[in-house]
């Protein structure tokens, strides 16, 4: 065999797996642009919202442990493709484990057009998540707001007297994401199915 037939064949070996590898890698650029809406539909499907625990998503009136404080830290981030201004009112709040808070964050779209919005929270620490009971959230929903529009919008919680000594401080994260495409390729979906 010839070192040219060789390389002929080395070169057509490189080119076919260079293309499996872009393939690959717009496959996995795709699935992370569909993680949101994913996210939303397993949600419908399931009924299942880790925004709330089974048993403890209302609140009932129950003696705060005022011997205990832990810091709330809030945090926004918003998506490159996310028009909108968003920020805690209150950036940090102290607490008692087992009584009600209620905090806003402000929403501004600095779009020319109506933008549908999703928060989607995250803790640090992580397993904190178990302790922060919110029994009213924006972030359980979809938000709509028209080209220039601002709102505060509420977030009422409580966090778990069950909560480990060690927690003293949680940072819940928002991360807003620019949903208004999946939505109306959604409605359209929907409009088609129902015809």
């Amino acid at each position: 065999m010839s070192q040219e037939s060789v390389s002929k064949e080395t070169k057509q070996e490189n080119k076919i797996m260079t293309k499996k590898l872009v393939t690959v890698a717009f496959i996995m650029l795709a699935f992370g642009f569909a993680l949101v809406p994913l996210y939303d539909v397993f949600c419908e499907i399931t009924g299942w919202n880790p925004n709330r625990t089974t048993g403890l998503a209302v609140y009932q009136e129950q003696e705060a442990d005022t011997s205990r404080e832990v810091k709330l830290r809030f945090v926004t981030v918003t998506k490159n493709d996310m028009p909108w201004d968003f920020r805690p009112l209150q950036s940090t709040i102290t607490v008692h484990p087992g009584q009600e808070y209620e905090v806003a964050f402000r929403v501004k779209n600095r779009a020319k057009t109506n933008i549908v919005g999703r928060a989607i929270p995250s803790f640090s620490p992580t397993l904190a998540s178990q302790y922060v009971n919110k029994t009213e959230c924006f972030c359980f929903n979809q938000q709509t707001l028209l080209a220039g529009e601002t709102e505060d919008m509420p977030m009422r919680f409580f966090i778990d007297k069950d909560l480990p000594k060690q927690y003293k401080s949680i940072t819940l994260v928002y991360t807003l994401h620019n949903v208004t495409e999946e939505t109306a390729s959604l409605n359209v979906e929907n409009t088609v199915a129902a015809n």
